[in-house]
């Protein structure tokens, strides 16, 4: 009887080191190469929450809103290793002066197209992905710095070149509509 005790708590006392290990939970600061397979980076002082809703900017002739909004447990794969990450997820509306939609990606959900943060660089500033238009047009990162409860700066820095343009069929709009500015002013609606 001491031994089926023994090989049970044995059990038990492996299956609970095993569960916690696996479930590791670290704030968003932790650099890439220390977050282990299967760890979540979490939003645990709220520090994500200032930024979501909608903003707006005007530039080069275009207006610009950014629909900004949070999402808890994004899966992501980088460095050949999964794991959970709360983020920023963007999706945008960009539309010349005559009101012309030039791309939406808020209400067409073109899974190619998204944006979503991958650290933050400070307690005011998150560094977000972008993965570019048709063909990856423009993939990049993007810069948020929070200047007060309504504002927030944004810098885009594009890669221009098409990763592989075997694939992007003649005709494709290959625009980057985004500006390609740094400290450009959005305002929340």
């Amino acid at each position: 009887m001491k031994i089926a005790y023994r090989k049970t708590l044995t059990v038990l006392i492996l299956l609970i080191s095993f569960i916690s290990c696996s479930a590791q939970t670290l704030p968003l600061y932790t650099a890439l190469e220390n977050i282990p397979n299967n760890a979540h980076v979490k939003d645990t002082n709220n520090e994500l929450a200032p930024y979501v809703g909608t903003y707006k900017a005007n530039y080069g002739g275009n207006e610009i809103i950014l629909f900004i909004t949070k999402e808890d447990n994004k899966l992501e794969s980088r460095a050949k290793k999964q794991f959970y990450r709360d983020a920023l997820v963007i999706k945008y509306l960009v539309k010349n002066s005559s009101g012309t939609i030039l791309q939406d990606t808020k209400n067409n959900n073109i899974p190619k197209i998204y944006i979503y943060s991958t650290k933050m660089k400070s307690q005011n500033s998150v560094v977000l992905i972008y993965s570019g238009t048709n063909c990856r047009v423009g993939w990049g990162d993007i810069y948020l710095t929070k200047i007060n409860s309504t504002q927030i700066s944004w810098e885009y820095r594009p890669n221009d070149i098409i990763l592989d343009d075997t694939k992007c069929p003649q005709g494709t709009d290959i625009n980057i509509y985004l500006p390609e500015t740094k400290d450009l002013i959005f305002t929340k609606q």
